[in-house]
């Protein structure tokens, strides 16, 4: 068989394993939550509360939306067009033209004009939360974080582009198989290393005081069954005012990180209840079936890449003539970029899911749907949530339930139980 063929052969073994991990592991039942549920919670909400929160939100919708156009625009451009081969060749030219300043430089190049067309809406969105109250980070704190964002993406920018065509270099017939495994691989290896590396350069972390929360929140992972190393706090309240909580890391580095923020806004019991969602994560291993489906998706995204390599009118209109070339690597970024705006709802669908049942788990766990419900109720108001936000918007790119289903989910749980 041919490289071709082994190719076509590996891309439906990974599809049809992606489709059995979604298929197996995702929660495709959803907790009751009545439409007239959810109504009646709506109601309930403070009147300026709703209105402040669309208010924000229709604020920062432009923004947000033309950031996605122009930069789904900018990538197209740069990959149908030779624009992009062009810009690679110049950025390499100082180097003496070698394929890895190519590589390297014209690579980095291109992801930097992306970056930098979407800035001033990232802008706008800073200028947002600070009108709003939301942001507590300066423009120079922002500038910092924007900063060390672009030197951590350069980093592992420049190891995934000089190990991608070194492979194309050393393996001109197979190095699809080779790339797949590193794509997969190098997922794997951020899934776990980011919690411990990245993490901290954005945020501090301190272990959380003894004291009665800190013992319940062990107590409640233990009884959940979710081996815990500790419990830390991170200092959220220096860039924002928004409260959250998540459990981070796999196996010995697994802990459970609170805002300072949701520290100093709910009360114990509410803290309680959103770590239990939190648990919910890590007791139903949605982090590694989402890192899983992810490899399994990077591996054969390079491989579709590879069999789109040999589309001569693609190649014609990046103005290359192989894709093994540095300069069809803004077509490939083009490409990829399409497909993320492209599958963005089911990603938001599959997500909705997942956090739908930590919404039932922690419920369970605490046997409190009253607080459950009472801490989505704040936390709408302290991240200047819409309750219900428009049909279009939630099925486009809504990563979570909305307060008024986690709300009326909580009713329902409630009558189920006589809670």
């Amino acid at each position: 068989m041919s490289p071709r063929g082994w190719a076509v052969l590996t891309l439906a073994v990974l599809v049809t394993a992606g489709l059995l991990t979604v298929a197996l592991l995702i929660p495709w039942h959803r907790p009751p939550a009545p439409r007239a549920d959810q109504l009646a919670a709506l109601r309930d909400l403070p009147v300026d509360q709703v209105e402040r929160a669309r208010e924000f939100r229709a604020a920062l919708r432009p923004g947000g939306w033309a950031a996605l156009a122009v930069g789904l625009l900018v990538a197209l451009l740069l990959g149908l067009t030779p624009l992009g081969a062009r810009l690679v060749e110049l950025a390499g030219r100082p180097f003496g033209g070698h394929w890895t300043a190519e590589a390297l430089a014209g690579g980095l190049a291109v992801v930097l004009v992306a970056d930098l067309v979407t800035l001033p809406f990232a802008a706008w969105r800073q200028a947002v939360l600070t009108r709003y109250g939301m942001s507590t980070h300066g423009w120079g704190g922002w500038t910092v974080d924007l900063l060390k964002s672009y030197a951590l993406s350069a980093v592992v920018g420049a190891v995934a582009l000089l190990g991608f065509y070194t492979v194309l270099r050393l393996a001109p017939r197979w190095w699809w198989a080779f790339g797949a495994a590193g794509a997969a691989g190098l997922v794997l290896l951020l899934s776990f290393a980011l919690p411990v590396l990245v993490e901290p350069v954005f945020n501090r972390f301190t272990p959380m005081e003894p004291g009665p929360l800190r013992t319940e929140v062990m107590d409640l992972a233990a009884r959940d069954g979710v081996p815990v190393r500790d419990v830390l706090v991170a200092d959220a309240s220096r860039r924002t005012r928004a409260v959250n909580a998540y459990v981070s890391g796999f196996g010995p580095t697994r802990r459970i990180v609170v805002y300072d923020t949701l520290l100093r806004e709910a009360t114990p019991a509410e803290v309680t209840s959103v770590v239990a969602h939190e648990l919910s994560h890590a007791r139903h291993r949605d982090v590694l079936v989402g890192t899983v489906t992810g490899a399994l998706g990077a591996a054969a995204a390079v491989i579709v890449l590879y069999l789109l390599g040999s589309a001569g009118g693609l190649l014609r209109l990046a103005g290359v003539d192989s894709i093994r070339d540095p300069r069809a690597f803004p077509l490939l970024l083009a490409l990829v970029t399409l497909v993320g705006v492209v599958s963005t709802p089911v990603q938001a669908m599959l997500s909705r899911r997942v956090e739908a049942r930590a919404d039932a788990h922690a419920m369970a766990l605490t046997g409190d749907p009253a607080t459950f419900e009472a801490m989505q109720r704040r936390l709408a108001g302290a991240n200047l949530a819409d309750p219900d936000p428009p049909r279009w918007e939630y099925l486009y790119s809504a990563s979570h339930p909305s307060t008024v289903e986690r709300m009326a989910a909580a009713r329902a749980h409630a009558r189920e139980t006589g809670r």
